[in-house]
């Protein structure tokens, strides 16, 4: 599938403001390097540079790059990307279109089929609470829960869905989860699954489970950080 050259260039401009706005310059720089999964010397070699040039931006010993510098960081990784197939370029794309930005979506992705809910399960090491009504997804949303919820309408959360409610909705960052299973009350219809990420079994609130099974969805929880919960995501379909 071709790369739409209007979503990469909208993506290259987003890379570039965020990497030149950012208080810490070469921490911004390594996060999307890392998040696209090239490492220093692959993009070193794109860029026909020695990878400790890279290295010494990153961790502040190089300071402010200009905008030539980070334009061509930027290029190189999409490039990196465009050679691989495009796939972090169209997740990104992805966020970008539906309107929402990486505050409140890290991820939002569709399914070429629908997957049984168990092997997404297994693939992201979650442990499930409560079976709802359904037993697959066909996409995942992973969200920031704070973000989400301080900042999204009713409306602007069905957005979150992309193509299909048939779908897990993935709360990152969550303490009890208490507000992210209010906040399903008042949006119809439901995901298929919720899922809870970064908290224990032990420490999810207490009604919960009762929530989820009064609207119908299933519960999950998913203890490992946002970086592991992203990787193992990228895995599926």
């Amino acid at each position: 599938m071709d790369i739409d050259a209007n979503a990469r260039q909208r993506l290259a401009e987003r890379l570039a403001g965020e990497i030149t706005l950012s208080e810490d310059t070469g921490a911004t720089l390594r996060k999307w390097r890392t998040d696209f999964e090239i490492s220093q010397t692959e993009l070193a070699d794109r860029l026909d540079i020695s990878s400790s040039v890279i290295s010494d931006y990153e961790s502040g010993r190089r300071t402010n790059p200009g905008s030539d510098i980070i334009h061509r960081f930027v290029e190189g990784m999409l490039a990196i990307d465009e050679r691989r197939g495009g796939s972090r370029i169209r997740q990104h794309a992805r966020v970008l279109s539906s309107g929402f930005d990486r505050e409140v979506v890290h991820e939002l992705k569709e399914y070429p089929a629908t997957i049984d809910l168990d092997r997404y399960y297994e693939t992201i090491g979650a442990r499930e609470l409560v079976r709802g009504r359904e037993d697959t997804i066909a996409g995942h949303t992973i969200i920031d829960s704070i973000a989400a919820i301080t900042r999204l309408s009713s409306e602007e959360f069905y957005r979150l869905y992309g193509q299909s409610a048939n779908r897990a909705l993935v709360f990152s960052g969550v303490t009890r989860g208490e507000s992210p299973l209010v906040a399903m009350r008042v949006v119809n219809p439901t995901p298929n699954v919720v899922v809870l990420q970064g908290i224990d079994r032990a420490d999810v609130w207490e009604h919960a489970t009762d929530l989820a099974r009064v609207d119908g969805f299933s519960l999950a929880v998913l203890e490992t950080d946002l970086e592991t919960t992203l990787r193992r995501h990228r895995e599926l379909p």
